[in-house]
C-alpha cells in the first residue's frame, strides 16, 4: 500500500462522492481509479457496461434484484 499526493479540490471531491456512494474514501478512490483503468483499456464500453461487467465477474445476478415499476 502506498500514499498518493492529490490536490485539495479532487480530495474534496472525492470525500464527497464517498458519502453519497457510502464508501469509504479510500475505497471511493479504489472504485475511481479501477474504473479509470477500465475505461482506458476498454474505450468501447460505456460506464454502465463495465459495472455490469464487472458485477457479473463478481457474481452479481442482476435478474434476482428487483426493478424499478415503470
Amino acid at each position: 500500500m502506498g500514499i498518493v499526493n492529490i490536490e485539495d479540490e479532487l480530495h474534496e471531491q472525492l470525500r464527497r462522492a464517498s458519502r453519497a456512494s457510502f464508501r469509504s474514501i479510500n475505497a471511493q478512490a479504489a472504485f475511481w481509479i479501477r474504473i479509470g483503468m477500465l475505461c482506458e483499456l476498454n474505450p468501447g464500453l460505456t460506464f454502465q457496461e463495465l459495472v455490469a461487467r464487472e458485477l457479473k465477474e463478481a457474481g452479481v445476478d442482476a435478474r434476482a434484484l428487483p426493478t424499478a415499476a415503470a
